[in-house]
């Protein structure tokens, strides 16, 4: 009678993966179900650090599937007036979990009376992120100023961490990357880093469908922020029509018109709660 020890044997023995999904898989489509579509977020999020502060960048293109939802989205959300952050992934993820942040930072700042660092928002993202193990889907491009001087981290979804001089991420990362590469310096002034993130943003644009739209900066110096909507449209249309048209155009097929003398009126009177009385 095999005992427990043979069991662990056999299972240590057996090794490799596990494909029993793929059985399943095979068994439900040859009764019709199809498995669900694999499905792309489109992205093209940047972030360089130069001599005075940080120069974040990002597309304005909203995907669902296969489909344009949004051309002119929003993807640089506020932390702080001197800490931002780009976001990837699932729209309504980024914009909860940004949101979430930036009120446990302000509560955080009230609390200790103290001026907000940078590590001090990455280390709130990473650890909320950290929770749901990836299943969030919020891929982070962060920035910011402080007393130590200006910083740019990566933070991944699933909770992990990089500081880097020059970041990209998203389905457009890899020609952001390439660009960066090859152009960037260190020290750079602010024209040259706006110029080498707009170009970064709209290399993403050009070679990834999931990117488009516009191009959005976000300069953070000591001093402040200065936010650059839609600094650059590479996309917009050349030739545009106006629709105008005449009364007439479309065939109306039938018509029904009801006057309102047919129409029942009901008339229902209610006490008011304040006049009721108890006794």
């Amino acid at each position: 009678m095999p005992g427990p020890l043979s069991n662990l044997r056999e299972t240590l023995e057996l090794g490799g993966f596990s494909f029993e999904n793929s059985r399943r898989n095979a068994v439900l489509a040859a009764t019709g179900v199809s498995g669900p579509r694999p499905r792309k977020t489109g992205t093209t999020i940047v972030g360089v650090v130069y001599k005075g502060g940080i120069v974040l960048g990002a597309d304005t293109r909203s995907t669902s599937g296969d489909t344009v939802s949004d051309k002119n989205c929003e993807k640089i959300h506020r932390f702080h007036d001197k800490i931002w952050c780009c976001g990837a992934g699932t729209a309504g993820d980024t914009e909860a979990v940004t949101g979430n942040i930036e009120s446990q930072l302000e509560l955080h700042r009230m609390a200790t009376g103290k001026a907000l660092r940078v590590v001090t928002a990455v280390t709130y993202l990473k650890r909320h992120l950290f929770k749901y193990q990836g299943n969030v889907s919020a891929a982070c491009v962060l920035g910011g100023v402080d007393v130590t001087g200006p910083h740019l981290y990566c933070v991944y979804p699933h909770g992990s961490v990089d500081k880097l001089p020059y970041a990209a991420m998203g389905s457009g990362s890899l020609a952001a990357m390439a660009l960066f590469e090859t152009k960037y310096k260190a020290d750079m002034t602010l024209e040259e880093a706006m110029a080498l993130c707009t170009e970064a943003v709209k290399h993403g644009i050009d070679n990834d469908t999931g990117s488009g739209g516009n191009i959005d900066l976000m300069v953070i110096t000591p001093e402040g922020h200065t936010h650059h909507r839609n600094i650059v449209k590479p996309n917009e249309r050349k030739y545009k029509r106006n629709y105008h048209f005449p009364v007439g155009t479309t065939t109306v097929l039938s018509e029904k018109f009801t006057p309102l003398s047919s129409l029942v009126t009901v008339e229902t009177e209610v006490q008011p709660t304040g006049a009721m009385e108890i006794g």
